[in-house]
């Protein structure tokens, strides 16, 4: 495989052209690295199966053993992918875009593949201009993990450069969006009364 693209994108104005560029490759079946409101996150398109097994052999797991999360550009669609109630909604609706997953009972419109086994969803909307325009441009859902080795913070997970060094072989592309933050988001259970399942960057308290 040839060494993935650097794509430079703005933080605040993300550049149109190349937001295209990214969202194409992944229509393609691509798999991308791209800067989130916490940690960079490693991405396909949620339709895409054999990007979906390449971004677990990329993370070192099995299917049914991995965290994947849905990055939406908004709550608009969540329905179709999440079981969700008024209140729960409203939670979500005050604490997004923010630095959260929200985990819910998955809809039989999430793909076999993208849950493995599990019956629920990890739901995504970050705080950030380019994660948030890509979804719009692909028009569905981004599949998402974090990039970050669970047991250790290390520097290569905050700056694309050091990224790129590392994953330029394994992915289609590396959007370099500024530095990243090297705390996770906050895992919330929404379908257990808002259990913490992990503390990150955000806290679900302010919300509740």
């Amino acid at each position: 495989m040839s060494n993935a693209a650097f794509i430079q994108i703005h933080p605040e104005t993300p550049q149109e052209r190349k937001i295209r560029e990214v969202a194409d490759i992944l229509r393609n079946g691509g798999v991308i690295i791209y800067p989130t409101d916490t940690i960079y996150g490693l991405g396909c398109d949620i339709h895409n199966a054999r990007a979906i097994e390449r971004v677990c052999q990329i993370k070192g797991v099995k299917p049914e053993k991995v965290n994947l999360s849905f990055i939406c550009s908004d709550l608009t669609h969540i329905s179709d992918y999440a079981k969700i109630d008024t209140p729960t909604y409203k939670v979500m609706k005050k604490a997004l875009p923010g630095p959260f997953t929200f985990i819910l009972d998955a809809t039989s419109n999430v793909p076999k593949y993208a849950s493995a086994k599990k019956k629920t969803v990890g739901i995504r909307v970050p705080d950030n201009k380019i994660a948030l325009e890509l979804v719009k441009e692909l028009g569905n859902p981004i599949l998402s993990t974090s990039i970050r080795d669970e047991d250790e913070v290390i520097e290569y997970s905050t700056d694309p450069e050091l990224i790129y060094e590392k994953y330029r072989n394994l992915v289609d592309a590396v959007i370099d969006g500024g530095y990243g933050n090297n705390i996770a988001s906050t895992v919330v259970d929404a379908s257990n009364n808002f259990e913490v399942l992990r503390e990150g960057a955000g806290d679900i308290e302010e919300f509740l």
